[in-house]
């Protein structure tokens, strides 16, 4: 409809609203969903006053500070803005440069402001990592006025969760609930210090929940209004139980846009459980980088359905190398718990034991088998980048590749027992994403020798049905799903 023929009969029901003593029209409330026995499933709309009275005295706010030498990056206002919109608290100040020669004095300026909660009556608060990254001094105060140092016990950045002490007894605390029977569509409520702002309650639903936005985090998602400043604050129920640590909003802004995302209480519990008793937490490693599967490669390989995770390189010497899984495997379970989410995998690892033996079962060449790892504890580090040198070219096959032989000594440093080097890619490979360097490794689960063989697979395969190639580009590697030519 033309948008001049709405805005004309927007005009008219302006005109006929306005003459409502010429002409009178009922207002109909639109009638309340209702069950198959008739009772209403939404009857009106929650009252928060009890529920706020009772948990907002558990919520602190958190402040801190960072001791800085005057003069110490005065000239960086981008990172103070970052600061500023961030955290919602004063970034640190410009001071006046020292004079030539002497020592430049320290001075303790405040860094950011959060939000935490207390968990004990005896002064262990909960707050996101991030707000107590880097600083000196963190002070805790609650509603009341009162005022607290706090000792930063352990924070983990993975989680992006940190547990606090302050030396009190008899203080409010929040009762823990169970994230796991969260369901989408109930009413929650956010209680923190946004802008600095103390205090300030929010109220909405959950939207979804085990949202993938992070390794090891299935995070709540709602659209409670959360701020800079809401860091660390907590996400509570109907049932005045804290179900979770709002973490991040979805913003291009810098401020709420609609979305935001708690840490699920059931994860921070498991981390700050660690935190008090080791000061750490440790986290199960399998050495393996994993791709999605979708339905087209799925298809390919004769899983049927999309589940499960590829996997894109074994780290040389790891649990998963030692135990002989290997690059292209679809990883199915993790000690009989499926994998259906690129994100299941790292946490079911990750809750591991070290030093455990779990049982993987894992999707190769058509068909499944189980293979025993022995996990032990995820270290940072980064992988070494893989050099793949540019052979020569020979004539495009029926997929649109040009593609040579590995030499012995490519193989050698690569790793590989076979595989072919694209030299050049047009047509469905182009399009496919395909380009210099790739190494192929397999053809619908058939392991590529070398260029003579792969371009005899190509010809035969069948034009009407996609194609599942194992592609490994730098360090990574996944199927690609390709149509040959007609």
């Amino acid at each position: 409809m033309p948008k001049t023929l709405i805005a004309g009969r927007n005009a008219v029901l302006a005109l006929l609203v306005a003459s409502a003593g010429l002409l009178s029209f009922p207002v109909m409330a639109p009638a309340a969903p209702v069950t198959p026995g008739g009772k209403p499933l939404v009857t009106g709309l929650p009252d928060f006053t009890d529920l706020i009275e009772k948990v907002a005295p558990a919520v602190v706010n958190i402040r801190t500070t960072e001791k800085v030498k005057l003069g110490q990056g005065g000239g960086d206002d981008e990172m103070q803005e970052l600061l500023r919109r961030f955290f919602g608290g004063a970034a640190p100040r410009t001071a006046p440069r020292p004079r030539r020669g002497a020592q430049p004095p320290a001075e303790e300026v405040q860094r950011g402001v959060g939000s935490g909660f207390l968990i004990s009556d005896d002064g262990y608060v909960l707050t996101n990592a991030h707000v107590v990254d880097g600083a000196d001094e963190v002070i805790v105060t609650m509603t009341d006025r009162r005022e607290f140092k706090a000792r930063v016990l352990g924070s983990d950045k993975r989680s992006d969760v940190a547990l606090l002490k302050v030396d009190a007894t008899r203080l409010p605390s929040l009762v823990v609930g169970d994230s796991g029977k969260i369901r989408v569509g109930e009413w929650v409520i956010a209680i923190g210090s946004p802008f600095n702002l103390e205090s300030t309650v929010t109220a909405g639903i959950i939207s979804a929940k085990s949202r993938d936005t992070g390794e090891y985090l299935p995070l709540i998602q709602s659209d409670v209004a959360v701020n800079p400043g809401n860091s660390g604050g907590p996400l509570i129920n109907m049932r005045g139980e804290v179900i979770g640590i709002n973490s991040q909003i979805a913003t291009l802004s810098g401020a709420y846009n609609g979305i935001s995302f708690a840490v699920p209480i059931d994860e921070v519990m498991r981390v700050s459980d660690q935190l008090k008793t080791r000061g750490k937490v440790t986290r199960g490693r399998l050495g393996v980088e994993i791709g999605e599967v979708g339905k087209e490669v799925a298809e390919s390989l004769g899983l049927g359905k999309a589940r499960g995770v590829e996997v894109a390189r074994v780290e040389a010497g790891g649990p998963a190398d030692k135990g002989g899984i290997k690059v292209g495997d679809i990883i199915l379970q993790f000690n009989g718990v499926g994998i259906e989410r690129t994100g299941d995998l790292p946490r079911l690892v990750g809750a591991t034991s070290i030093g455990s033996r779990a049982v993987v079962t894992v999707w190769r060449k058509g068909a499944q088998q189980d293979i025993a790892v022995n996990i032990v504890e995820l270290e940072d580090e980064k992988a070494k980048k893989i050099p793949v040198k540019k052979p020569k070219t020979e004539a495009p096959n029926a997929i649109g590749l040009h593609v040579s032989d590995l030499s012995e000594g490519q193989r050698k440093d690569l790793k590989l027992d076979a595989g072919v080097v694209v030299d050049a890619s047009e047509g469905a490979a182009a399009r496919a994403g395909l380009r210099p360097g790739d190494l192929i490794l397999q053809l619908n689960n058939i392991e590529v020798k070398d260029a003579r063989q792969f371009n005899a697979m190509v010809a035969k395969l069948d034009p009407k049905k996609s194609a599942a190639l194992l592609v490994r580009r730098d360090e990574t590697t996944q199927y690609v799903v390709i149509k040959p030519r007609l």
